[in-house]
C-alpha cells in the first residue's frame, strides 16, 4: 500500500451546475493494487494508514490525470506547419506525413515519442487518431500496453479524397477494423474506436459500414470530425444535398449516439447541438487547433445548454501544444471572445472528467474517487520564476488559473499511471 501526501484537487462534477470541488489543502491519496482506496485530509487518514509508504510532495498539487479527448499521433512531426486552412493543410502537410506510417518501424518510433510526450504533460488517457494503416494502430496499442496507459484508438477509414497509400476500400476497411478489434479487445487498458476520418473522405458505402461496425460492437467508440471549417462544411453540403446538415450526414449512417465523439463542432446551430445532446453524443473542444487553422470559436455554452458532453482535445498536429494546461488557457481566451469567462475549476473538470465521460471511462479515471484507477499528475505552481511569483500567497482559484494560463509541461512535476511513476520532470525542487 502506498500513499501520496500533497494538496489534492479534483472536480468530479461540473461546477456550472453548482457542484462542489474536492479539495484537501494537506491531503492524502492512498493507493492499493493500482486503485484509490482512500482520499481525504492527511490529519484524518494518517493514523488509519500508518503502515503505508508515504511519498510527500510539499508545495505541490495532485490532480487527476488529464484526458485528451482528440489528438492525432501520426501528426506529431507536423506540429507548427505553416500556412493554409483545414483542407489545404491536410493536402500540403498531413497526408504526406501519414503515408509514412505504412512503415511499422516509423510508426513504433513516433508512437513511443507521442505517448511519452503525453505523460510529460500529465496526460494519462487519450482518444487518438492513427492512420489508415492497421500497423499504425498496432504500434500505438503496443506502446500504450507497455506503459499501461488508457488509450482509445482505431484504424482510420478513408476510401476516397486522399492520395495513393492513404486509401482503403469498404471491404479492407471493415476487415482490418474487425481484425484490430479482435486483436486488442480486453488487453490492458485499451479500447477501440471506429474512426472514419470525416464525411468527405469516406464513400456512402464506407460510412454505412462504419455504422454497422459500431452497432456490431457495443464496446467500441465512434470518433470523427464534425463542422470544423466553413470550407469543409460547404463541401459536405455540396456532396450530401439531401441531408439537413453535417450532423445529419453521420446520423443517416448510424454514427450519432452515446458512444460518439465529434471533434470541433464549431459551425453548428442550436438545432444540431440539440440533436447531439438528445443522442448523448460528445464534442471535443480543440481551441489551439481551431485558432491555428482559423476554423472558428467553439461555443461551449451552447453545447452544454443542449446537453452535449464536452471534453478538451489538443488535436496535435493542428493543435499547438501537448499540454492540456496550455490548451485550457486557450479555451479561456476563446470564451473571452464569446463574452464568457471560463472558470478554472470548470476547465479542470472538462480536462479530466469531461474527457473521461467522452471516452466512456469515467467509471475508471478522471475524479480520483475511491475505486478508480490511480492515474494522477502532480502540478508545481512554482515551476517557473514567473509562476512562483504569480502564485505566491494566491487563492486556490488564482493558483489554478495561473497554471492554466502560464503553465505547460514544466508545471507537471510527476505523472502516475495506476499508482506507479510514469514521468518525472528534471530538476524538481
Amino acid at each position: 500500500m502506498e500513499a501520496f501526501r500533497a494538496e489534492i484537487l479534483a472536480v468530479p462534477d461540473d461546477p456550472r451546475n453548482g457542484a462542489s470541488i474536492v479539495h484537501h489543502a494537506d491531503g492524502l491519496l492512498v493507493v492499493e493494487d493500482e486503485i484509490v482506496v482512500a482520499i481525504g485530509d492527511h490529519a484524518d487518514l494518517a493514523g488509519r494508514f500508518a503502515d503505508a509508504s508515504v511519498t510527500h510532495f510539499p508545495g505541490k498539487t495532485i490532480v487527476p490525470g488529464f484526458v485528451d479527448a482528440h489528438v492525432h499521433y501520426p501528426q506529431t512531426e507536423r506540429i507548427a506547419a505553416h500556412g493554409a486552412q483545414l483542407l489545404d493543410w491536410l493536402d500540403r502537410h498531413i497526408f504526406p506525413a501519414e503515408t509514412a506510417f505504412a512503415d511499422r518501424d516509423h510508426a513504433d518510433a513516433i508512437a513511443g515519442f507521442f505517448l511519452d510526450e503525453l505523460l510529460r504533460n500529465g496526460t494519462t488517457s487519450a482518444l487518438v487518431y492513427a492512420t489508415v494503416h492497421p500497423e499504425s494502430v498496432d504500434a500505438l496499442f503496443e506502446a500504450a500496453l507497455t506503459r499501461d496507459m488508457r488509450i482509445v484508438s482505431g484504424k482510420v477509414l478513408m476510401d476516397q479524397g486522399a492520395p495513393d497509400g492513404l486509401r482503403d476500400t469498404v471491404e479492407t476497411g471493415r476487415a482490418d477494423s474487425e481484425a484490430l478489434i479482435a486483436r486488442w479487445r480486453g488487453r490492458g487498458r485499451l479500447r477501440y474506436a471506429v474512426t472514419p476520418r470525416f464525411a468527405l473522405t469516406s464513400s456512402d458505402a464506407q460510412l454505412a459500414s462504419a455504422g454497422e461496425l459500431v452497432a456490431a460492437h457495443p464496446d467500441v467508440l465512434m470518433h470523427t470530425h464534425l463542422a470544423e471549417n466553413l470550407g469543409e462544411v460547404a463541401a459536405v453540403g455540396a456532396r450530401f444535398t439531401t441531408a439537413k446538415d453535417y450532423l445529419d450526414v453521420y446520423d443517416r449512417f448510424g454514427l450519432v449516439g452515446d458512444r460518439s465523439v465529434f471533434a470541433h463542432c464549431i459551425q453548428m446551430d442550436d438545432d444540431a447541438f440539440a440533436r447531439m445532446g438528445a443522442k448523448g453524443a460528445h464534442a471535443a473542444f480543440c481551441p489551439t487547433s481551431n485558432l491555428f487553422l482559423g476554423s472558428g470559436l467553439f461555443d461551449l455554452e451552447k453545447a452544454c445548454t443542449h446537453g452535449v458532453g464536452v471534453g478538451i482535445g489538443t488535436d496535435i498536429g493542428a493543435g499547438t501544444s501537448f499540454s492540456l494546461l496550455h490548451t485550457l488557457g486557450e479555451a479561456y481566451k476563446v470564451g473571452q471572445m464569446r463574452g464568457v469567462s471560463l472558470d478554472p475549476f470548470r476547465a479542470l473538470h472538462l480536462a479530466t472528467v469531461g474527457g473521461a465521460r467522452a471516452l466512456g471511462i469515467a467509471d475508471r479515471v478522471g475524479a480520483l474517487k475511491v475505486g478508480q484507477e490511480a492515474d494522477f499528475a502532480v502540478l508545481d505552481p512554482c515551476a517557473t520564476p514567473l509562476l512562483a511569483r504569480r502564485t505566491a500567497g494566491a487563492s486556490l482559484h488564482d493558483r489554478l488559473f495561473a497554471l492554466q494560463i502560464l503553465g505547460d509541461d514544466r508545471a507537471v512535476a510527476f505523472t502516475y499511471l495506476a499508482g506507479k511513476l510514469a514521468h518525472q520532470r528534471d530538476h524538481i525542487r
